[in-house]
């Protein structure tokens, strides 16, 4: 049985994880291959109420959020070096932003998520004529799509995150082969979807579609109690989402259940490009150096650690 890999892409490279360790790819100015790699400690191997459905889901996600944040800043240092000239690239680059800087990079980036997909949505929608809680969901769930899918239509025409989307896809498609048993060589990978039910793009999506339900039981507040419940609700939206996402990486032979989830799959055409078999190189390389990590530190009794696409 394949262990569970996850990945995320980065700059001029690839980010994957299993469940015991990461390791980020990242071609160099230079044209060389970089590597890193770091071990995982996750707190979900301390004790079984982590590892419950739904809490496991919330964990997983700040687990997956937080090494992503880390493999970007390792990316970006190595992208750094084109700038900084050849005395910078003769050195290796294993040092990440402090702690400091990661905490507020990551508060930024998850504010700005917030107030974008949560809050402004709820505003706008309680500024509206509407008298019944079933249409005001369900009118605020439609806005929330329209920008999340506005917004990843806009992004995907900037040239500059081109490259990022192809990493994207070479992220699936190296996973996509290793779960089908195939062999780790670009020409073979190459030939595999650049989509994936576990993908990060379809799990935003279904956070979107659950929380109408979720909200649904809460009617329509105050305005201040409105932004509240966007706010505090959103753990528990997130991890019924990654049950969701979890059950199709699992089930993906279920036509009903890909039919369910077609949207979500869909969506990921706005955030992924065909790689090149240079870009498959690296993420292959990411993929090769957890695969090893992971045998190497397989263990019969370990609590098992749930793994975000």
């Amino acid at each position: 049985m394949s262990q569970p890999i996850g990945g995320q892409a980065v700059l001029e490279g690839v980010m994957m994880r299993g469940p015991s360790n990461w390791a980020v790819a990242v071609r160099k100015p230079d044209g060389q291959i970089a590597e890193v790699c770091r071990p995982i400690e996750s707190v979900m191997k301390r004790h079984w109420v982590f590892r419950l459905p739904v809490i496991r889901g919330v964990i997983a996600l700040g687990e997956s959020l937080a090494i992503g944040f880390r493999a970007l800043s390792i990316s970006a240092q190595y992208a750094a070096q084109e700038e900084t000239g050849p005395e910078a690239e003769a050195e290796e680059v294993q040092t990440e932003l402090s702690r400091g800087a990661l905490f507020f990079a990551f508060a930024v980036a998850i504010a700005f998520a917030v107030l974008l997909f949560k809050v402004t949505p709820a505003l706008i929608t309680n500024w509206l004529p509407i008298e019944t809680t079933g249409w005001f969901v369900i009118v605020e769930g439609l806005i929330r799509v329209t920008i999340f899918v506005a917004y990843l239509s806009v992004i995907s025409l900037l040239p500059d995150l081109r490259r990022v989307f192809q990493y994207h896809a070479a992220e699936h498609k190296a996973i996509n082969a290793y779960e089908a048993g195939e062999e780790l060589e670009p020409e073979i990978v190459q030939r595999y979807s650049l989509i994936h039910p576990r993908c990060g793009t379809a799990f935003l999506l279904w956070v979107m579609v659950i929380a109408i339900f979720v909200f649904a039981f809460f009617g329509r507040p105050h305005w201040y109690w409105l932004i509240a419940t966007r706010i505090l609700l959103l753990p528990l939206i997130a991890g019924i989402a990654y049950e969701l996402i979890r059950f199709a990486g699992k089930h993906t032979n279920n036509r009903v259940l890909m039919t369910l989830l077609a949207p979500g799959l869909w969506l990921q055409r706005l955030t992924t490009r065909e790689p090149t078999l240079d870009q498959l190189e690296v993420s292959i390389r990411a993929l090769r150096d957890v695969l090893a990590l992971e045998r190497r530190d397989t263990a019969g009794d370990a609590p098992k650690v749930e793994v975000m696409a």
